[in-house]
């Protein structure tokens, strides 16, 4: 079976501007256009968009998902330290949502123990 972009984006479950946007991006190389036909994209293009697109979901940006890419030849020392970077950068956003959490919690219990219903805690914390 031949990868043209529409069965690779069909397969992938992306649109077909997403392979484009990767071209352009120098994530995936565009293959040669042939006299007559459609690009045929190789399966090793087709699992870099894989991978690109599982990368995502585990919350990596583009620019570091090209640098992922291009440490494919590299120590995995390296890939190792990105991915620590990475770890940090969620272990702070979940300190924050903890806080998050925290402080609407804290806010609902106000709410729950207000009795003048013409006051509303969350918008008299949200005052200066």
């Amino acid at each position: 079976m031949t990868n043209t972009i529409s069965k690779v984006a069909s397969e992938l479950g992306i649109n077909i501007e997403t392979v484009r946007f990767y071209e352009r991006r120098g994530l995936i190389d565009q293959p040669i256009k042939p006299e007559v036909g459609y690009r045929h994209y190789p399966d090793d293009t087709v699992n870099r968009i894989r991978f690109i697109k599982r990368s995502q979901e585990l919350g990596f940006a583009l620019d570091e998902i090209a640098n992922l890419l291009s440490l494919n030849d590299k120590p995995c020392s390296q890939v190792q330290e990105l991915a620590e970077q990475k770890l940090s950068a969620v272990k702070e956003k979940m300190a924050d949502l903890q806080r998050l959490e925290k402080a609407l919690n804290g806010l609902l219990v106000q709410c729950d123990n207000n009795e003048d219903d013409n006051r509303c805690p969350i918008i008299e914390s949200l005052q200066p």
